[in-house]
């Protein structure tokens, strides 16, 4: 089999990124008159066959259509926020008032504590810029295929870059969510450590913990559209099960603790929470929520890629 080089041009509008898409051809069933039209002007037919069931997960063509990523990326941020009055501000004021609310009805009138000598107000903020983002990218992965369903019959490409566009429009906001908290740090006394160098790490995991959820979600939800609505309930359920509001240490140690360490947030959040406010190592929560994440992600990838016929 040889391959062909010929390349489309992406439809949608402001990116001008050439996208190849290889493919192989039979010259045992391409007919002759074929193969001299081809010949004549200078390009080669191409066939494009639908995935198998579970075919290969071609990651690494991911890497061919990073601009087009980049791209459906940085348009969501700038659509999101094109018509609002504080713009990016929306970014610091949601977590700043739920920040705001948690502290006063969970740190004050229902005498939550923080677990340590750390302020309630900035406990319950560290937690809120994993969940944030996590959340956001659940929430937007999980109907991107159908929100964007114009798109995907007119131009081919990786359908991973759908719901990964979806869950990286997030870091923005969490970006300038964070500058915020590195404000408030200083104002409630909490010092900076050299452990808050891994957090770029902990929000790679994050962001592939918000991935792994949104791939099942978002191929489900193009065959049942019951997903979108199931979906707001669903995180805020999932808030109430990771440890934002309240420390791990209120969840009784042994089995219950390994359970409640099956939610890959557990480990997310406890880890922002020890490299920010130097609480304890998150330890074997950690090591549980990572295996959880890679099962998750792995599975998700090849339920997409069987789905992917279906859209």
């Amino acid at each position: 089999p040889w391959t062909c080089e010929k390349a489309w041009r992406q439809s949608t509008p402001g990116c001008g990124r050439l996208m190849r898409r290889s493919a192989s051809v039979d010259p045992a069933t391409e007919s002759s008159g074929a193969r001299e039209g081809a010949g004549r002007q200078g390009s080669r037919a191409v066939v494009i066959k639908p995935p198998g069931s579970w075919s290969s997960l071609e990651i690494a063509e991911l890497w061919q259509y990073r601009e087009l990523l980049s791209f459906l990326s940085w348009r969501d941020v700038l659509i999101r926020y094109k018509q609002a009055v504080l713009g990016v501000a929306w970014a610091v004021l949601n977590p700043l008032v739920t920040m705001v609310v948690f502290t006063v009805i969970f740190g004050m009138l229902l005498g939550v504590q923080s677990g340590g000598d750390v302020p309630y107000a900035v406990f319950s903020y560290t937690a809120l810029l994993p969940w944030n983002l996590f959340a956001g990218g659940l929430s937007r992965g999980s109907t991107s295929l159908v929100a964007r369903a114009n798109l995907l019959t007119k131009v081919y490409f990786p359908r991973l870059v759908i719901p990964l566009s979806s869950v990286f429009t997030g870091v923005v906001d969490f970006a300038i969510a964070f500058a915020m908290l590195l404000i408030l740090m200083p104002i409630f006394g909490v010092p900076y450590t050299w452990a808050m160098l891994w957090v770029p790490l902990l929000t790679v995991f994050c962001i592939v913990t918000s991935l792994a959820a949104s791939l099942w979600l978002s191929a489900l939800n193009v065959l049942y559209r019951d997903v979108q609505y199931i979906v707001p309930f669903f995180v805020q359920l999932w808030m109430y099960l990771s440890p934002v509001i309240y420390p791990v240490d209120q969840v009784p140690e042994g089995i219950f603790r390994t359970v409640y360490s099956l939610n890959p947030m557990t480990g997310v959040i406890q880890g922002f929470r020890w490299a920010i406010l130097g609480e304890q190592r998150p330890g074997y929560l950690m090591l549980v929520s990572l295996a959880v994440v890679v099962v998750l992600l792995l599975g998700g990838l090849y339920y997409f890629k069987r789905m992917e016929r279906n859209f």
